[in-house]
């Protein structure tokens, strides 16, 4: 027996809509969707003056006509992020009608757009589980956890990858790891369940690379990588959405931290942790790069940055990508020397 609601929580579309897609097709149980099937938007539940969710708690009250059940789908609704917003919800949730599934979309609004997706608030959430339903969360992870994610989703694809394709979607991809579930529907559609897809099957659907974290531009750096140095600046610039202050900010941040450890009396990853405020492997990552580029080549980077900090708050007349572009790739220059 169908679910009386499962509440879909995420800011990713391609992740939302997969969650979608698999919570309405469980919901529905056979039943036809043209009957069964009802969407509401944020458009359903504005008002003059604001947005009210009564419209979807209507709609999730509604017998069944000609079907079995309903299956009631309910969009942006994470709109509603207050307690009292969600009241007439949460006091459905006390006596649902057995005959409706509600699928509820915890995602944000556009009329007008939402800066940041509201927490699920807790109410609603303890009434949903009391009900019997189920909180569904769409997202990668984190670090490690999201590396693992990307790659079970390359294992268990419908398509086989060899081993240059996954690295080549994964290098491609960098943190929209999420870029990867229409990516698989497409190769799937095109080349069918179960066929063999290599690196230049797969290119021309990568398209333009995903964004990147900010330590793989500084790992690039350090590394004296200057091409992929670069790489990671327009990935961040372009898909990143990041303003050139932003990097000047992450490289700042990274070649201070460089700074502090010239000529301190440092001797591991602890003493290097309780000096700069880092654990674990950043701390064991900093220690190994200082004593690698010397005392000299900080500096000299310390005064690149500066330079070019002045230039983008207008000294120069170079556009802004131009700049930190130019200092990107000097850093990852005095590296390599």
């Amino acid at each position: 027996m169908s679910r009386p609601i499962v509440v879909i929580v995420g800011d990713d579309d391609a992740l939302v809509t997969e969650a979608l897609r698999g919570a309405v097709e469980e919901a529905l149980g056979g039943e036809d969707r043209t009957l069964a099937l009802e969407e509401l938007t944020e458009e359903e539940y504005r008002l003059e003056d604001g947005f009210e969710i009564a419209r979807l708690v209507d709609a999730a009250q509604t017998p069944p006509f000609l079907t079995g059940r309903r299956v009631v789908v309910g969009r942006h609704v994470g709109r509603f992020g207050t307690k009292d917003a969600v009241a007439p919800l949460v006091a459905y949730l006390d006596a649902p009608l057995d005959s409706t599934s509600l699928v509820v979309v915890w995602e944000k609004g556009s009329m007008p757009a939402q800066p940041r997706l509201n927490p699920l608030p807790a109410s609603l959430a303890e009434a949903v589980v009391g009900a019997g339903g189920e909180v569904r969360r769409c997202g990668t992870g984190r670090g490690r956890d999201a590396d693992r994610w990307l790659e079970d989703r390359l294992d268990t694809a419908a398509v086989e990858l060899d081993r240059p394709a996954k690295n080549l979607v994964v290098r491609r991809l960098g943190e929209d790891r999420a870029r990867v579930v229409p990516l698989l529907d497409t190769l799937g559609a095109v080349f069918g369940i179960g066929a063999a897809v290599g690196v230049s099957d797969v290119e021309p659907f990568l398209g333009t690379g995903g964004d990147v974290a900010p330590w793989d531009l500084t790992d690039a750096i350090d590394a004296g990588d200057v091409p992929k140095s670069l790489d990671c600046l327009a990935r961040m610039l372009d898909a990143g959405g990041r303003h050139p202050l932003a990097v000047m900010a992450s490289l700042h941040g990274h070649f201070g931290r460089l700074l502090r450890l010239d000529g301190a009396d440092v001797r591991n990853e602890v003493e290097v942790a309780d000096m700069l405020g880092i654990k674990g492997f950043p701390a064991k990552k900093a220690l190994q790069v200082s004593r690698r580029i010397g005392p000299g080549k900080v500096a000299r980077a310390i005064r690149l940055i500066a330079a070019a900090d002045l230039d983008l708050r207008g000294r120069s007349a170079w556009p802004p990508e131009l700049v930190i572009e130019v200092l990107v790739a000097r850093l990852a220059s005095l590296a390599r020397r």
